[in-house]
């Protein structure tokens, strides 16, 4: 016994030796490390409560950090809580894809312990497999299209139809008290042209009056100079107060908009919220008007013929 007790010894020795290699070897590793197998990347990780490493395959385009939180969450029943932080340590939100996600170094929290994350590498792709993703893609994408652009054109023209109705429900009580009032307004202005007209009748004729009948035209021609010049003042302070030249038509208009929106304040007539009306409406019109020509492409003639 005394001849072996030293091998014992060194073979003990070197047993323990080769184990803690083993261990250092293995607490080396890094506790989270993500790679790409088969074309998807995998997320491995050492889970807290079970001491095991689990691996998780991940759909990129498809799997939100959101859900992959989640996942490791339903492996592991111990974990409390679980994030997901940027490198400049802001928090990504659980609607990011993990495609996002795995472009750049991040940090993953769980229970209050960080692991930092390194972005994985992936193999770049032939030019050819490149140009065929691109074109299964593509192809993916004009199916898709196809399939369900008409159902959604058909509800969107639906909702447009309904919406036009309830505009033009909404605005028929404001249309026929907006014709009442535009129509007094409308008089209104009517007679104050007429007034004017009659005003003007009555001034000449009665510096004809004056010119020929009561005095002579030595008298008179220092009176209707200074008339002239009145009238010239009284056309530049319409210039000063509203900014525009004294033109008929423009005049009379800004005069039938004074008797209207007074009329319409006396009447309670809301203007802004018939403004805001009649805009839904036409914006609502012209959208439909641009849906109606692709849909009339795929319609049967039976149908279009209905339609109009």
């Amino acid at each position: 016994f005394a001849i072996y007790l030293p091998w014992m010894k060194l073979l003990t020795a070197v047993y323990s030796m080769a184990f803690s290699l083993t261990i250092l070897s293995f607490s080396s590793l890094p506790e989270v490390t993500v790679n790409y197998r088969y074309g998807l990347p995998v997320v491995t990780l050492t889970l807290p409560t079970r001491g095991e490493r689990c691996q998780f395959t991940i759909k990129p385009m498809v799997v939100t950090v959101g859900a992959f939180l989640q996942d490791v969450q339903r492996e592991d029943k111990g974990i409390e809580k679980a994030e997901v932080f940027a490198r400049d340590g802001s928090k990504v939100s659980d609607a990011t894809l993990m495609e996002v996600l795995l472009m750049n170094d991040f940090k993953l929290v769980i229970n209050g312990k960080t692991y930092s994350v390194s972005a994985p590498k992936k193999g770049k792709l032939s030019s050819e497999h490149a140009t065929e993703m691109e074109d299964i893609k593509s192809l993916v994408h004009r199916l898709f299209v196809a399939i369900h652009i008409e159902d959604h054109q058909v509800k969107k023209e639906r909702e447009l139809l309904q919406k036009l109705e309830y505009l033009k429900e909404q605005l028929l009580p404001l249309e026929q008290m907006k014709d009442r009032i535009a129509d007094s307004a409308d008089a209104k202005t009517s007679r104050l042209l007429w007034v004017g007209l009659a005003l003007m009748s009555t001034q000449g004729g009665a510096l004809a009056w004056l010119t020929w009948w009561v005095y002579s035209w030595d008298i008179m021609e220092p009176v209707t100079y200074f008339i002239t010049y009145g009238s010239a003042m009284a056309f530049y302070a319409y210039f000063v107060l509203t900014k525009q030249d004294y033109i008929y038509p423009h005049a009379k208009d800004r005069q039938f908009l004074h008797y209207f929106y007074r009329k319409s304040k006396s009447q309670r007539f809301n203007v802004q919220q018939y403004n805001k009306l009649k805009e839904d409406l036409a914006e609502a019109e012209e959208s439909l008007r641009r849906l109606r020509q692709p849909l009339q492409l795929r319609l049967p003639i039976q149908q279009i013929n209905d339609k109009d």
